[in-house]
């Protein structure tokens, strides 16, 4: 799969009013990396339609439930994604790599035939630039060795360690906890609120101060 080669700080782009929703058991983040493997004939024709019309598409995390079969229930809020590289190098089977943009609410929702989810949504304000407090400025250092760790196609660059809204997502994504709580901080408005938390999780363990 192909290396993402550029990532926004922040994504200007406007949110499309609707969108086709994947609902997934994982949770993207703003400027966060995921590989998707899609072979059921729905997602198919998501994907083609999308990279026809240079749109996103939604990602959703599933509320109840599967990935497969009759449509699942998304939870309200997820991410626009953008693909950003694809290959099919088994027949039938189509892998592609995307980028989270901007956040989003669904406000309705219908399936279609095929059991694609098409929603009206509303864009949720992307986080301002904020620098991370002093007081939880260890949790710098402890990304940057996690980021390395990762490796660029886990971790794309451009890195903003100076940035709290991205130092919490990154976090958001590598921690070893549930989807369910990474919604949570997905739903978060304030990012010094999602890294207190992130901190809080570290520093019971042990590995901050």
């Amino acid at each position: 799969m192909p290396i993402f080669k550029h990532s926004p700080r922040r994504t200007a782009a406007p949110q499309p009013a609707e969108l086709s929703i994947f609902p997934l058991q994982a949770v993207l983040f703003p400027g966060g990396a995921l590989s998707l493997r899609v072979f059921e004939q729905r997602y198919m024709s998501m994907v083609k339609e999308c990279m026809k019309n240079e749109q996103p598409f939604g990602i959703c995390l599933i509320a109840e439930g599967s990935e497969v079969g009759a449509p699942a229930v998304p939870h309200k809020v997820g991410v626009t994604a953008r693909i950003a590289a694809w290959d099919m190098a088994q027949l039938g089977v189509l892998n592609i790599a995307v980028r989270g943009e901007g956040r989003f609410r669904i406000l309705g929702q219908e399936a279609d035939r095929e059991g694609l989810i098409h929603a009206r949504v509303e864009p949720i304000a992307a986080e301002v630039e904020l620098p991370v407090p002093e007081s939880l400025a260890a949790l710098v250092p402890l990304l940057q060795a996690m980021a390395a760790d990762a490796g660029a196609e886990r971790l794309p660059p451009p890195h903003y360690f100076d940035d709290a809204a991205w130092v919490g997502y990154r976090f958001s994504e590598l921690l070893p906890i549930p989807a369910i709580a990474r919604q949570k901080l997905l739903e978060l408005e304030d990012p010094v609120s999602r890294l207190e938390i992130v901190h809080k999780f570290l520093a019971q363990r042990g590995l901050v101060k």
